[in-house]
C-alpha cells in the first residue's frame, strides 16, 4: 500500500504546518494565502463589486489598508483598464460608509459574525466602546468574547478610512434613558449584572460618556472624570441603581 505523508510546510509561505483534529493549519499570520483569503472575505462581505479573487491578485494586495491607498489612476495601471478602474474605485469609496454592523464580520475574526455583531450593536455605539464586560452584557459566549478581544487590536484602525460606528437604525429605542456607569458598584456584583438589569428595565447602557447619555451611575462616591463631566453637563447622577429600577420613567428625575 502506498503511504501518503502529509505536507509539513505551508505551500504558500513555507511555515511549519500544525495538525489539529486531522486538519493542517498554517499559523503564520503573514502568510500570503491567508491574507488573500481575508481580503476575499472582506470584499464579499462588504459587497465590493469588481473585487473578486482575480482582481485581488492583480492588485497584489497584502492587507485591507492597501486597498484604500489606491488612487483611480493607480488602479487603471494595475488593471490595464480605465473603465474597470473607475467602477472599482467608486465601489471602494462607497464601502467607506459601511457601518460597523457590516464591517466587523468582514475582518475574519473567528466566531465573530453577524449574530455576535448584532448583539454588540444594541449596547455599543462604536468599536471603541467594545470591552470584555460589554461583550458579556451583550450575551456573547466566552470563546467569542475571547476571540474578539484578542483580535480587535489587530484591526489597522489608523490606516483605514472607516468611522467604526454601528448603524443607529439597528439599535432599539431607549424607553427610559441612556445610562453610563462609573466606578465600582455596591448594588450589583458586576457591571454585567447591572447592565442586564437596566436593559431589562428599558434603559440603554453605554460604557463611555457619549453626548446622548442622560443618567450617570456613581455608587462609589468618587469624583471621577465622568462624574465631573456629568455635573458640568447637567446630567442626572444616581448613587444607587435600584433607584432607577424602581422608577417608572426617567422623566421623574427632571
Amino acid at each position: 500500500m502506498l503511504e501518503i505523508n502529509p505536507p509539513t510546510e505551508c505551500p504558500s509561505c513555507a511555515s511549519p504546518l500544525e495538525m489539529v483534529n486531522n486538519i493542517l493549519y498554517c499559523r503564520n499570520t503573514l502568510c500570503g494565502e491567508q491574507a488573500f483569503k481575508r481580503l476575499e472575505h472582506f470584499a464579499k462581505t462588504l459587497k465590493i463589486k469588481g473585487l473578486g479573487p482575480a482582481t485581488i491578485r492583480k492588485l497584489e494586495l497584502s492587507n485591507i489598508s492597501d486597498l484604500y491607498s489606491y488612487t483611480e489612476d493607480e488602479l487603471a495601471v494595475a488593471l490595464r483598464s480605465e473603465k474597470l478602474a473607475e467602477k472599482l474605485y467608486a465601489e471602494i469609496q462607497n464601502s467607506i460608509n459601511a457601518p460597523l454592523n457590516l464591517l466587523l464580520p468582514a475582518f475574519s475574526i473567528p466566531l465573530v459574525g453577524k449574530t455576535a455583531t448584532a448583539k454588540l450593536s444594541k449596547l455599543a455605539s462604536d468599536l471603541f466602546e467594545i470591552t470584555e464586560e460589554l461583550c458579556k452584557s451583550a450575551g456573547l459566549g466566552e470563546k467569542t468574547t475571547a476571540s474578539l478581544m484578542n483580535n480587535i487590536d489587530k484591526i489597522d484602525i489608523d490606516n483605514l478610512p472607516f468611522n467604526f460606528e454601528f448603524d443607529e437604525k439597528d439599535k432599539p429605542p431607549s424607553q427610559k434613558g441612556i445610562v453610563c456607569i462609573t466606578g465600582k458598584l455596591t448594588s450589583f456584583k458586576s457591571k454585567h449584572e447591572a447592565t442586564w438589569a437596566l436593559n431589562s428595565a428599558g434603559y440603554e447602557v453605554k460604557s463611555s460618556m457619549t453626548k446622548d447619555v442622560t443618567i450617570l451611575v456613581n455608587e462609589s462616591g468618587i469624583e471621577s472624570a465622568k462624574t465631573k463631566q456629568a455635573r458640568a453637563s447637567g446630567i442626572f447622577i444616581v448613587t444607587d441603581i435600584n433607584d432607577l429600577l424602581e422608577k417608572p420613567d426617567v422623566n421623574t428625575f427632571t
